[in-house]
């Protein structure tokens, strides 16, 4: 039953993920074209953008452990297709990998001096994360795993 109750919180929190990436963008983008010092505001939305994701790679995780695809998938490594192959190796390391994104992104763009070059930091490295996430999220249309758009118990 937890098993069900984590994987309905990953999926809700995957929408707060991606608004907080898309308006983090769009938040940086305005303050990188119009030439903006980086305050307190900018330096928040950084911040929070990166710790939703944490959240949601912490979830994922442990989803991870409890997960019968991963499971299977652990079980049996050399088939390298189907769901408990993108569920137990795709999905998992790409994620990660994302979320690294966003954590390496932030971390430089917290060194950075320059303001321009702070929201353009975090323009490429959120941006390139988004991406990853969109193409890995087991959409309803997707042909690698099929999930609906919101998971409920």
């Amino acid at each position: 039953m937890t098993y069900l109750y984590f994987l309905t919180a990953h999926s809700i929190f995957r929408w707060l993920v991606l608004l907080g990436l898309l308006f983090a963008l769009i938040w940086f983008w305005r303050g990188y074209a119009q030439r903006k010092h980086f305050g307190k505001a900018d330096d928040a939305i950084r911040h929070w953008t990166a710790t939703i994701s944490h959240i949601q790679l912490m979830l994922g995780l442990v989803l991870y452990g409890q997960s019968p695809m991963a499971k299977y998938y652990l079980s049996h490594p050399t088939e390298l297709n189907g769901e408990p192959a993108f569920f137990g190796l795709l999905h998992m390391v790409l994620m990660v990998t994302a979320i690294a994104l966003i954590t390496l992104g932030s971390a430089r763009a917290k060194r950075v001096q320059d303001s321009g070059m702070k929201f353009r930091v975090l323009l490429v490295w959120y941006g390139l994360a988004l991406l990853l996430i969109l193409a890995i999220i087991p959409w309803p249309f997707s042909p690698l795993a099929h999930r609906p758009w919101i998971r409920t118990f």
